[in-house]
């Protein structure tokens, strides 16, 4: 049984460059290795955003559920954010 599948892909000129450029370098031995490595590479962050959002984002939400008066409103979040922001800006000058 097969375990490959042959594909013909279509790509940009600059990201075609960027594979057959991979390849020279000889980091990869073919085209397919740098496209495995780069679905491996989607994967890995997809997997990294699932978990975000099922663990600190549904926290939050929970949290916010459960309590909603710990909320600020979005005005007062900005200009809290923007007094941060602009003490950074005095540090730095």
């Amino acid at each position: 049984m097969r375990l490959t599948r042959q594909m013909s892909i279509t790509l940009p000129l600059a990201m075609a460059d960027r594979v057959q450029s991979r390849v020279s370098s000889g980091r990869y031995a073919s085209e397919s290795e740098v496209i495995r490595e780069g679905l491996r590479a989607l994967d890995e962050r997809d997997e990294a955003v699932e978990h975000w959002l099922r663990t600190e984002v549904a926290a939050t939400y929970d949290a916010h559920k459960a309590d909603p008066s710990r909320a600020i409103p979005i005005d007062a979040a900005w200009q809290h954010l923007e007094a941060h922001m602009d003490a950074i800006d005095r540090d730095e000058a």
